[in-house]
């Protein structure tokens, strides 16, 4: 049931504040075996510094991060979207790190955080966006079935997080 999930952008207070809860997010993905740029074994310290970074973008306006939050305020997903691009890409936007808590799956939450995003993508002027995933994954039949475009497969574009090859999908979507 998403009934009880809320799906809300924050802000950069927030995002300072949430720093361990996302850290806790990120590091339970990363043990499932999410490729997202971090290896085996994710540290929580790791996990905190990364989203410290994060927060410090979202205040400089570069960065747009959402949260998909429980009734009792607990984050089981979030997913950014980066919003400084070249001067030359001012309408354009990359979608990163999409992430649900293994224990939260199957919920219709991701779903619902990519749609979430596409809003928050339209309220600030973007009209193209992009994100890459594992070839092969999950995510890809999310996005799929979401209306985002293949663009194509670079093979043994990242590892793993147990340092596997893997190969990397290309996506794109306007909105």
């Amino acid at each position: 049931m998403i009934d009880d999930v809320t799906i809300r952008r924050i802000g950069p207070k927030e995002a300072a504040a949430y720093t361990e809860a996302l850290a806790d997010v990120l590091v339970d993905c990363v043990q499932g075996g999410a490729s997202v740029s971090f290896m085996l074994p994710l540290s929580h310290e790791k996990a905190v510094t990364f989203w410290r970074g994060i927060a410090e973008g979202v205040a400089r306006g570069e960065r747009a991060v959402l949260v998909a939050e429980d009734r009792d305020g607990q984050i089981l997903g979030t997913v950014q979207l980066i919003l400084l691009q070249p001067e030359n890409q001012p309408h354009r936007a990359d979608v990163a790190k999409m992430l649900v808590s293994r224990k939260s799956r199957r919920r219709g939450i991701a779903q619902r955080l990519m749609a979430a995003v596409e809003e928050v993508a339209r309220e600030e002027g973007k009209t193209v966006l992009v994100l890459d995933t594992v070839t092969g994954g999950d995510a890809e039949r999310l996005y799929q079935r979401s209306g985002w475009q293949r663009v194509g497969v670079v093979p043994k574009y990242a590892l793993m997080p147990d340092g596997a090859f893997c190969g990397t999908t290309f996506y794109f979507k306007h909105v």
